[in-house]
């Protein structure tokens, strides 16, 4: 007998674009629903409400014994962060529900606390509400992130257009670095400067860039009210499947040219001491919450001027190409099809 679709296995973004294409309905007010890094709300006020949320599960999307819970709490709120940073949203406010197992002491949630309140500080989020449960598996913790924007002005993922330049904030690969390392037994001295140029500041620098990352709010609000950037995505699952994601709303192809990806000098020297490819950690790499973006020729210019004068940090790393053209890849003069290396659950 012929086994049901229904009965088939669990794939992730399949299994979202089934759900959204069952239960997802035009309502009066919504503006974006189920595709987007968030949801969006039209207001009477001519504002946008964009809503996020995440869930994270003790052993899929962390590990208390080797991860602090402050640091659990801050990249938990970055994440939400990031979602409104790719909007090019203000972050407003923030709900918190816990699940909570006997194994973790008060001590520790107030320390997630700290951690959560320390990454949204600086946009002045204010935390507003919640839930609490008792937990026989493991510690959830599920985030609500709730942003604006004004004067009927968004980022989406699907506005690229053939022609277009790809571009990234920051450097990629740091927070898979860091993963690792954390993740490993290995020391520094192992990994020591005499032999690898493996230092410990590239240690630090990696392991905070995975412990304590950064969203990139200013970054999204600024390509949002300058109008600069025709489509956005935050780099939470990896270059190589955000990428797709983009393009696939955008019904477009694309073509990476991988001597441009920007790698850290850190990265570089940690994948240069275990024998890998920094290129592969930057396709593979998720959680460094950079913004991934697009932008007409036309407006080139103006974000590598403001770039320069803001302290921005944006690399052009390819071309927007027709959608027969597919996901490619070129380096040194040979292109080939982008593999898809990024995160996904139930893979």
């Amino acid at each position: 007998m012929a086994r049901r679709p229904a009965d088939a296995p669990i794939q992730e973004f399949a299994l979202i674009r089934s759900l959204e294409s069952r239960y997802a309905r035009h309502t009066p007010g919504l503006v974006q629903g189920i595709g987007d890094d968030a949801a969006v709300i039209e207001t009477s006020s001519k504002t946008w409400c964009h809503l996020t949320t995440d869930l994270l599960a003790e052993g899929v999307h962390f590990d208390l014994r080797s991860t602090p819970p402050e640091s659990v709490g801050y990249r938990a709120a970055m994440a939400n962060l990031s979602d409104i940073a790719a909007m090019g949203a203000v972050p407003r406010y923030l709900l918190i529900s816990l699940a909570v197992p006997k194994t973790v002491k008060r001590s520790h949630i107030y320390e997630l606390y700290r951690g959560l309140m320390k990454a949204c500080s600086p946009y002045a989020v204010a935390l507003i509400g919640g839930d609490t449960s008792v937990s026989k598996a493991g510690l959830f913790l599920s985030i609500t992130l709730l942003g604006t924007t004004s004067g009927h002005r968004a980022l989406f993922r699907h506005g690229a257009k053939v022609g277009d330049h790809i571009y990234v904030s920051g450097t990629l690969g740091d927070s898979l670095a860091g993963l690792k390392l954390l993740m490993s037994s290995t020391t520094a001295s192992p990994l020591g400067q005499r032999k690898t140029g493996f230092s410990r500041s590239h240690r630090q620098f990696l392991v905070r860039r995975h412990s304590y990352p950064t969203a990139r709010i200013a970054e999204g609000r600024w390509l949002n009210e300058r109008r600069l950037a025709s489509a956005a995505i935050d780099l939470s699952d990896g270059l190589s499947g955000d990428l797709r994601h983009l393009c696939e709303e955008s019904r477009v192809g694309a073509e990476v040219e991988l001597d441009r990806l920007p790698i850290s000098p850190a990265c570089q020297a940690y994948a240069r001491a275990i024998g890998a490819s920094p290129i592969r950690l930057a396709l593979a790499g998720g959680e460094d919450y950079e913004l991934l973006f697009t932008a007409s020729p036309r407006d080139c210019g103006t974000i590598e001027r403001g770039t320069r004068t803001r302290g921005y940090r944006m690399t052009r790393i390819g071309t927007i190409r027709p959608q027969r053209f597919g996901i490619q890849m070129t380096i040194d003069g040979r292109t080939q099809p982008m593999p898809v290396t990024s995160y996904e659950h139930f893979r």
